[in-house]
């Protein structure tokens, strides 16, 4: 029996190609999809005219043209004026930022919630599960919007980031039940066993080998929450429940805007289509999200 020597297989080796690693495999999945890579760079022409835009305009949110008042979109003032003189551009970029920050927030902090105490009551079950199921089961049926409605005197002078947590403590309740059953089923697969038996401590094993396998659900899902949470907050501060003046959100530029857009259409379209635009960018880059993380899925 011949045995070839270490040399060469020391050389074999040092000259295999390393098997591609998930996030490769979701990365290329993403980039292959048409609509994943028109979403992704919609959603970054978004980020950076939002962001960008007011730095290059000569305007400032709070500059008021008083010789130009309801005035159409010119060279001056790129999409008009408002009843007050002010530019629509710089304002409708201002509530971009202000969308786009409490969407992003409001996903990353909901999923957070929802992984966190799904996982947990699916794991541990007995008083654990109980509880989190309850006090989900009564967020639920408890009026989201009213309550924030009545919270709104709350988020004036700034606290945007208390409405963003706010809003996103009523996003978590169905994606956590999802967590909680695919929990009950993962943790009783043999790697979890095994773990267990070499005396891993639980919230090691949640965060290690549970919530892992579950990144597909749970990337989709907070995607998904991006889009709508912007819309959320957009309806909540077209009534004026949202985000409070001083700061400027899409829904309240969209409410402003719709006193005088029979007469005055910039003061209305330009805020609605940003508005538009970015969620229909933001739901294509979840569905091609999905598609990559679960390609089996997108088979069937």
């Amino acid at each position: 029996m011949t045995t070839l020597p270490e040399q060469e297989l020391a050389e074999a080796a040092a000259t295999r190609t390393p098997a591609p690693t998930r996030l490769r495999v979701v990365a290329a999945l993403f980039l292959r999809a048409r609509r994943g890579r028109l979403g992704a760079a919609v959603l970054l022409a978004m980020f950076l005219l939002a962001f960008a835009g007011p730095l290059v305009s000569p305007w400032a949110p709070d500059e008021l043209d008083f010789q130009a008042f309801l005035r159409p979109p010119s060279a001056l003032h790129w999409f008009g004026t408002t009843q007050s003189g002010s530019d629509v551009f710089v304002l409708t970029m201002r509530g971009a930022q202000k969308s786009l920050i409490v969407g992003l927030l409001v996903a990353v902090l909901s999923t957070g919630f929802a992984a966190v105490a799904g996982s947990f009551a699916g794991y541990f079950l007995g008083w654990t599960d109980r509880a989190v199921m309850w006090m989900t089961d009564l967020l639920l049926v408890l009026p989201a919007f009213l309550i924030l409605a009545v919270m709104s005197p709350l988020f004036t002078g700034g606290r945007w980031l208390l409405f963003a947590v706010m809003l996103a403590l009523f996003l978590w309740m169905i994606t956590s039940k999802i967590v909680r059953g695919m929990t009950r089923s993962i943790k009783e697969r043999e790697y979890i066993r095994a773990a267990r038996y070499m005396g891993v401590s639980p919230p090691v094993i949640i965060f290690r080998h549970v919530l892992p396998n579950l990144a597909s659900l749970l990337v989709a899902d907070a995607t998904l929450n991006v889009s709508a949470a912007i819309l959320t907050e957009t309806s909540l501060s077209y009534f004026g429940f949202g985000v409070q003046p001083p700061d400027v959100s899409l829904g309240g530029l969209i409410a402003d805007g719709a006193t005088t857009a029979v007469y005055a259409p910039w003061t209305f379209w330009f805020a609605a289509g940003v508005l538009v635009v970015t969620v229909l960018a933001v739901n294509l880059i979840g569905d091609a999200l999905r598609d990559a993380l679960d390609p089996g899925g997108c088979a069937r």
